[in-house]
């Protein structure tokens, strides 16, 4: 979690030198971005990230939100000046230590000013207080729409990959985890659902209802979820022990029982061939809507407006493991998600009998040699097309490769040592491709190019 801190301020250092940001004048300003060449503004530089404690207090008559997010976080500089990634909503006042600081806005940077100079390690403390109408952020190529989606009767908020600006201020990347505090007040008989545990009971006063859910396990910001509205709920626990949730809109309460059941049955399945299930609780959440897709916010899989099936419930719970637990520092190895949770859908059908790995892996190696997933190589995705589906099933069909060349026995080990060495921290394709190297006693540099970096169909 904390690894890249070095990386991150030498990083800034080089923007202070060669860029053309304000910080060339101010080599105490922390970057306005954490060093991802794809999402340039995404993330900020200068601090870590430990823990967020956002409080928001939502109508959905008015789609009006008023929050106060406060931040901890250890400086890996000096720090005069540090951003913070917001999109609209207005700020009213921020808070570092306790004293005053002034602020600035630029498109989605709000620069902070504190009083006092930030000491390089020091931990600090940001309060901003903030309101506004949350507007998605609708993007015209393969992203799509996402972030805080207002819904008749609350909220659907699913923030990849970079949404979460939309309804908190935050180190907006991957790169940055911490731990989460949600205190989420809304009218009576509205509920909320964040990521974590509830920590206590719901509070009723005044016509309003606060909940409070606490996430104690790192998390990227994107998986970040207050999701609000009328839901019936089921609650238990799976077979093996881990405390289970699934929600439904009415409109899906046929689903409920299902989505309760197959999360708990795919949970404790993907237990015994990843490892042990990396947080405290699981389960989903079915919303009205017409989202098109799911995502696989942390402790809680969002599907928007559709009843899912075992596959994609499949999918999603993989993702706890790979791309939550396990998280990628730059978007380029998105692969490394997609892939290994597409992957899981495949074992998924093979564990049930349905269709063995390599059927599905031959049916895709059908498609001829012009085909458009075959010019996408998946090691490398692209920002504006980060979903591509040869990010997801070429990725997928990566490791059926690698399983094939080196023998199920050590690839199911080498999926299990993947998930335990990097449990809650970070990854990337070099790490994975030297764990596969070393795990095996071959060289497979050869597979891995032909299969996530070149251009066009492998041999």
């Amino acid at each position: 979690m904390r690894s890249n801190r070095r990386r991150l301020a030498a990083l800034a250092a080089l923007v202070t030198v060669f860029g053309c940001s304000s910080a060339a004048s101010e080599p105490m300003v922390g970057a306005p971005g954490i060093g991802d060449p794809d999402f340039p503004k995404d993330g900020n530089g200068g601090y870590d990230v430990a823990h967020y404690d956002v409080a928001i207090d939502y109508t959905p008559a008015g789609k009006r939100l008023v929050g106060v997010t406060t931040i901890r976080a250890a400086a890996t500089q000096d720090l005069s000046a540090f951003n913070l990634d917001l999109a609209g909503l207005n700020v009213h006042a921020i808070t570092v230590d306790g004293a005053s600081a002034t602020f600035s806005r630029q498109g989605d940077e709000l620069t902070v000013r504190p009083a006092g100079t930030i000491a390089d390690d020091a931990v600090f403390s940001v309060k901003v207080s903030y309101s506004g109408v949350p507007k998605p952020i609708k993007d015209a190529g393969s992203l799509g729409t996402y972030g805080f989606m207002p819904t008749g009767d609350g909220a659907f908020v699913a923030a990849e990959p970079n949404g979460a600006k939309t309804w908190f201020p935050s180190n907006d990347h991957p790169a940055d985890k911490a731990t989460f505090d949600f205190t989420i007040t809304v009218p009576a008989g509205v509920t909320a659902l964040a990521n974590g545990e509830m920590a206590g009971r719901p509070a009723c006063s005044g016509g309003k209802t606060t909940y409070r859910w606490r996430e104690r396990h790192p998390m990227v910001t994107y998986l970040a979820t207050a999701t609000l509205g009328k839901f019936e709920l089921r609650e238990g626990r799976t077979p093996g022990g881990i405390p289970n949730l699934a929600a439904a809109d009415p409109r899906f309460k046929s689903s409920l029982d299902s989505l309760y059941k197959t999360s708990a049955e795919v949970t404790d399945h993907w237990a015994t061939v990843f490892g042990p299930y990396p947080f405290g609780s699981t389960g989903g959440v079915i919303d009205d809507f017409a989202a098109g897709y799911a995502l696989e916010n942390q402790t809680k899989p969002l599907y928007g407006g559709f009843h899912p099936d075992e596959s994609i419930i499949a999918h999603e719970l993989a993702h706890q493991w790979f791309g939550n637990s396990l998280s990628i520092k730059l978007w380029k190895d998105l692969w490394l998600n997609e892939g290994f949770a597409t992957y899981a859908e495949w074992l998924w059908a093979e564990h049930k009998g349905r269709k063995t790995a390599q059927a599905t892996f031959d049916d895709y190696a059908k498609r001829p040699a012009d085909d458009p997933m075959w010019a996408y190589p998946p090691g490398r995705a692209r920002p504006h097309d980060l979903f591509s589906q040869s990010v997801y099933v070429r990725g997928a069909m990566t490791l059926h490769a690698l399983r094939k060349a080196v023998g199920d026995q050590t690839f199911f080990a080498l999926v299990r040592t993947w998930a335990a060495d990097h449990r809650y921290g970070h990854v990337t394709t070099d790490q994975f491709i030297e764990l596969a190297e070393r795990m095996s006693g071959k060289e497979l540099g050869a597979l891995f190019d032909a299969w996530l970096f070149q251009p066009r169909k492998p041999s």
